[in-house]
């Protein structure tokens, strides 16, 4: 008898980049496709009350994932649109899963939560000591209201509601649009791009001494359903593999898987953003058994191998 057997899943964000990943591991899980839900936004605008209704009627377990997000450039230009949607979208999506008496929340959190001097390794204990990084600030206290909201669920209405602070993710279907991809997406887009066009330099954000930890979308996958299986209480978990990396050596590393040659110019009149950022995972090996398991360096040659075939696709993108 598995947890999923005779479940209605709802994915939100279930056709991006993380969620076709929890989408497939679902289904190898023995979850037929039928009992997957999936809102597109361009159906279910779930800033709207009544979309949320919708698509919460009849699910067990639901799994929140949507959102809106982006780099530092994304971050810097559009502090309002993060803030906003992914309140509106967790509250909302919450408390439509609340009334309609759905079994399980999954929330996903984000890294970006965190205080900026946050001791390293960030524990969950450290969450509210301080203000998270300027650009980060309005996306990441958003989300960190859903862990208020989650755990006051819990406490008044005996709502089992779950948050994890998954770390930057990386890997195939990623989103590389420039105007608002991650660190590692766009590195590889600038290295790749400027490869095959013969370009000899590339100009990269900030001193490059910033450091970043980076799970594998597919490990974070399937960090999120166990999670689901076996979690059921208030405090928020890190998802992450416990190892961080400098931007300078990253880049260096994706030059080199990439077969980029040429010069790399840093631009430090742009921000670098958080300082450091690596997780103390424990909590989650402890309380559900999760360890990533995908080796870096053969991360991110997926993520290079998907790019170097699909750049003119847009599938993933929703």
């Amino acid at each position: 008898m598995s947890f999923w057997d005779n479940k209605k899943i709802l994915v939100t964000g279930g056709a991006g980049f993380l969620g076709s990943f929890i989408v497939e591991k679902l289904m190898e899980r023995g979850v037929p496709r039928q009992n997957i839900i999936i809102p597109r936004s361009g159906e279910a605008d779930l800033r709207k009350w009544e979309n949320c209704r919708r698509v919460v009627e009849g699910v067990d377990i639901a799994i929140h994932l949507a959102g809106k997000v982006g780099g530092i450039g994304f971050n810097r230009g559009n502090p309002g649109i993060l803030f906003y949607d992914n309140a509106i979208m967790g509250i909302q999506m919450m408390e439509a899963a609340r009334q309609n008496g759905v079994e399980k929340f999954v929330c996903l959190g984000t890294v970006c939560a965190y205080p900026k001097f946050t001791p390293v390794p960030f524990k969950e204990d450290n969450l509210w000591n301080g203000y998270p990084e300027e650009t980060n600030a309005p996306y990441g206290l958003a989300k960190k209201m859903l862990l208020v909201q989650a755990q006051a669920y819990r406490q008044q209405y005996g709502f089992n509601a779950i948050y994890l602070l998954p770390v930057n993710l990386y890997g195939p279907r990623d989103n590389f649009d420039p105007k608002s991809s991650h660190v590692i997406p766009a590195l590889i887009k600038k290295m790749v791009d400027a490869k095959d066009k013969g370009i000899d330099e590339v100009v990269i954000w900030g001193t490059g001494n910033a450091s970043r930890e980076f799970l594998y979308v597919e490990d974070c996958a399937e960090g999120i359903l166990l999670a689901a299986e076996r979690y059921n209480k208030s405090e928020p978990v890190n998802l992450g593999v416990g190892k961080e990396i400098k931007i300078k050596d990253l880049v260096e590393l994706i030059a080199e898987l990439s077969g980029f040659k040429g010069r790399i110019i840093w631009d430090t009149t742009k921000p670098d953003g958080q300082p450091r950022r690596c997780l103390d995972t424990s909590r989650a090996k402890k309380e559900f058994g999760f360890t990533a398991k995908t080796d870096f360096r053969e991360g991110l040659k997926k993520a290079i191998e998907w790019y170097g075939k699909n750049r003119d696709v847009n599938a993933y993108r929703d």
